[in-house]
């Protein structure tokens, strides 16, 4: 009986079959690929980043016309002008889009009218700080996006690394977003705790896209490390948003300075003018100087090597992932012997390790979350603390992703609780006491690690764990010069 993927909590919430999502890709993701992808049994977003409301009104009908009732409409509120973006909202509410993906900032008031009229909220985030602010803004799932994406990235961080930390800290649903291409890096991110895999650069190259061919033939053609992170593409977005193309003249300054003042119009959409240096990739509805539009594409783009039907796409995604899938996770094979303990004693030995490590985990996510609140929390004249915290914070991010990645290497399904230290230290309304008894928790922390480091027989786990030791010490000194104590805490 062939492998099959598993079908996850956010594949229900979704109202999908498969762990395969298709990114709301702005232009590229409309409605013929959105269906086919949904027919196949994963989720598809529209990308109508900045659309007219008719389109949308029309891409949405489309979808509805094709059989399908669960989608979803991707929209980003800092690429979006204001008035433009609150009548976005008001169609999804009236059209009732079932789910509604944000990107970018995290604009809390946009999460709020969107839950508040009954629309599933997915939130794509770079970092586990905005994880934690879109899953405290109500969104009901988040998408980690790794550095390695194509298009608009957010974060700078490599998915493994930024995925395990949204992972450790998230209460709700996480998939993986970022360079993935095929069945195998669907296999891996599903084996690291995503629940489901968003590819983008993939589905551009299918014959639903509504990319123009020159893209697509473009991408065939490209290798990996093809692709830069570039603010070259910047009309039509706020400053410092970077995104990632295939090297081209613009990226290489043969087409002047970006940031000079006035414009180039190289191209047309049905009597739009398209810039030179905007952000808009080139679709079937335009012409021009389509080799000088952003060629948006993943560091997956090498394993691109056909254009093909999207529902053939998902199809084989899902086997090759199955297949993968079931090798990641297949238990080691033990050979039972009448004299031999070694396998049993193995498995307890790895079980105490794994419930010392699990106790550090909630003691961590904990020190995340008071830290994050804190800082969201600091008053007029406390504002020189905010350096102090939010490195603080990062810190206990950074550990709290370590430490997940050592369960999930030892197959322990790691703990979702927060430690009861995060009660005791929001409970203490002074901010100068309460990053004094923080401290004093930081201090367990590091004599617990020192402890297990001690007696630790996994030499594979050592290094993360010496290096989490020497980041609580160095957090613990820090912390103390502040408050003026005299010996760190122990």
């Amino acid at each position: 009986m062939p492998a099959t993927l598993p079908r996850t909590p956010l594949c229900d919430l979704l109202g999908c079959r498969l762990p395969i999502v298709l990114a709301g890709m702005g232009g590229v993701a409309r409605s013929q690929l959105v269906a086919a992808v949904t027919q196949a049994g994963g989720f598809g977003f529209l990308g109508m980043v900045r659309e007219p409301l008719q389109l949308i009104e029309r891409e949405v009908a489309a979808v509805r016309a094709a059989g399908h009732t669960r989608f979803g409409v991707n929209l980003i509120p800092a690429g979006t002008e204001a008035a433009l973006l609150a009548s976005q909202i008001d169609l999804c509410i009236a059209l009732q889009v079932p789910v509604v993906g944000l990107f970018w900032d995290v604009h809390a008031p946009t999460v709020e009218r969107l839950r508040a009229a009954g629309i599933t909220v997915v939130h794509q985030v770079g970092s586990a700080r905005h994880a934690l602010a879109a899953q405290a803004a109500g969104a009901h799932a988040l998408i980690a996006q790794g550095v390695e994406a194509g298009g608009h990235v957010h974060g700078r961080q490599p998915l493994a690394e930024v995925l395990g930390e949204v992972l450790a800290l998230a209460e709700v649903p996480v998939a993986a977003a970022g360079g993935l291409a095929d069945g195998q890096d669907v296999a891996r991110v599903l084996a690291a705790g995503a629940q489901a895999a968003v590819l983008g650069t993939a589905f551009i190259a299918t014959e639903e896209s509504f990319a123009h061919d020159v893209h697509k033939q473009h991408l065939l053609a490209a290798q990996a490390g093809d692709t830069v992170l570039t603010e070259a593409f910047h009309i039509n977005w706020p400053p410092h948003a970077p995104v990632r193309v295939l090297a081209c003249p613009v990226t290489r300054g043969e087409r002047g300075d970006p940031q000079a003042s006035g414009r180039t119009v190289i191209g047309e959409e049905e009597g739009r003018p398209i810039y030179l240096f905007s952000t808009d990739s080139p679709l079937r509805s335009m012409t021009g100087e389509l080799d000088a539009m952003a060629l948006y594409a993943g560091c997956g783009v090498g394993k691109v090597d056909a254009i093909v039907p999207a529902a053939a796409l998902v199809q084989q995604l899902a086997q090759e992932a199955a297949a993968h899938l079931a090798l990641l996770t297949e238990p080691p094979v033990e050979y039972a012997s009448p004299v031999c303990y070694a396998p049993q004693f193995e498995r307890e030995r790895d079980d105490q390790l794994a419930a010392r490590l699990n106790e550090l985990l909630e003691a961590e996510r904990a020190g995340a979350r008071i830290t994050l609140e804190s800082a969201r929390a600091l008053q007029p004249g406390q504002e020189d603390l905010r350096p102090l915290i939010e490195s603080i914070h990062d810190d206990e991010v950074k550990w709290c992703g370590m430490l997940l990645r050592a369960l999930r290497s030892l197959g322990v399904q790691p703990s979702s609780r927060t430690g009861d230290f995060y009660e005791r230290a929001m409970a203490v309304q002074d901010l100068g006491e309460r990053l004094a008894l923080l401290n004093r928790g930081q201090g367990w922390v590091a004599r617990k690690v020192r402890e297990l480091l001690a007696e630790l027989e996994h030499e594979e786990l050592r290094d993360g764990l010496q290096a989490m030791l020497q980041g609580h010490q160095h957090q613990l000194a820090q912390v103390n010069r502040r408050l003026g104590l005299d010996a760190p805490a122990r």
